[in-house]
């Protein structure tokens, strides 16, 4: 048996997803965010997916993200959110920089001149993140300069709302009423109109106002909205993760579990044992904390997390052996755990429960039925 949970990722929910995007936004062009390995749903599959289903753009963290997508033979374009430490790798690897300062664009445009290859940047500006991209007074000038650039292309702007829920907007106008003006003001000096883009999910869903040229959602095309007061939207989520009882073993009553007695049995009671735990992406916050689904019934992670098992008790459940699948994560029958319930429980957000287990799951990729709507 191998260590750990198996992740299944359903492509087609990804596909239908994106469709849902599609038709929120109008048919504007989508920037999928396939970053930290699409969320962990593996960012090689999911990017041919989207690839196939006519995506505008990918987008991804780091140079290094971007050369596994081109070594697996993906030729759209892709645009590098954050890395601009190897300047040679944009152009041996046809990859879209975001200019952060000038310092980038020089590089940028020295490396570009050195080749004789014209390249195409875009720009991030800092509207209120506090985080990267240009900001202070001088923001339009520096743009200017970098347009006037040898062999530079200034093909796009962009900015990132700092409210990743958007639940309260009145900052995130703030952040688009910066933006926009900025975008008016250069689009005037230069004569033509620049492609512009700020929309990450929350505001697919939520801020009409801000879709622009382009979205960039990233945790919709997975199947989740940001928090679970976002508005509704035909999502379905790609991943689920599930394993299989390691042990079963019976305890009487007043019997310790895991590390520090932090469950004390009130009954006799059947423990299982799970292959996996913290190493694996399954959080030790967890602990007495959460519960999975066996037979199509709800039973609660008894006592501590441990690095490599996690305990659970499967008392009630009847007819339950050693080797019975495990939901961890996903639905089966009427029961349904969904990220956003694990993130509510350790107190964290959907997108680290999914980059988690994901990540540190054995990924199988299975298709989806009632993918239609």
């Amino acid at each position: 048996m191998n260590r750990g949970a198996i992740a299944e990722i359903s492509l087609s929910a990804i596909a239908h997803n994106l469709q849902s995007v599609r038709r929120i936004v109008r048919n504007r062009p989508v920037i999928a965010v396939v970053k930290a390995d699409a969320y962990g749903h593996g960012a090689v599959e999911a990017s041919r997916k989207l690839v196939q289903e006519k995506i505008a753009y990918l987008a991804v963290a780091f140079t290094g993200e971007a050369i596994e997508l081109r070594d697996a033979g993906i030729k759209a374009p892709i645009i590098v959110l954050f890395d601009t430490g190897d300047i040679a790798d944009f152009f041996n690897f046809n990859l879209i920089p975001v200019i952060h300062n000038i310092n980038n664009a020089l590089s940028i445009s020295d490396e570009a001149r050195k080749r004789g290859a014209p390249i195409n940047v875009h720009v991030k500006v800092d509207t209120g993140m506090g985080r990267m991209g240009l900001d202070g007074n001088d923001v339009e000038k520096i743009l200017i300069r970098i347009s006037e650039m040898e062999y530079i292309g200034l093909a796009g702007l962009l900015s990132h709302f700092s409210e990743a829920d958007l639940s309260d907007r009145s900052y995130a106008v703030q952040q688009l009423d910066r933006f926009n003006k900025l975008r008016d003001v250069i689009s005037r000096k230069l004569g033509r109109k620049i492609f512009s883009h700020i929309a990450n999910s929350a505001a697919v869903l939520t801020f009409e106002e801000s879709h622009l040229d382009a979205v960039r959602p990233g945790l919709m095309l997975y199947g989740y909205a940001p928090t679970p007061t976002s508005k509704p939207a035909d999502l379905i989520p790609a991943m689920r993760i599930k394993s299989k009882i390691l042990f079963i073993r019976s305890f009487p009553a007043g019997s310790p579990i895991s590390y520090g007695r932090t469950f004390v049995t009130k009954r006799p009671s059947r423990i299982g044992v799970l292959p996996l735990g913290y190493a694996d992406g399954y959080s030790r916050l967890f602990s007495n904390n959460a519960e999975v689904i066996v037979k199509g019934r709800r039973v609660p992670v008894a006592g501590r997390v441990c690095m490599d098992l996690t305990m659970i008790d499967v008392t009630d459940v009847k007819d339950v052996r050693e080797n019975d699948e495990v939901i961890i994560m996903g639905e089966e029958g009427e029961e349904s755990i969904t990220a956003q319930e694990l993130a509510d429980r350790a107190n964290t957000i959907p997108y680290e429960i999914l980059t988690s287990l994901g990540s540190n799951s054995n990924r199988v990729y299975v298709e989806t039925k009632n993918t239609s709507g």
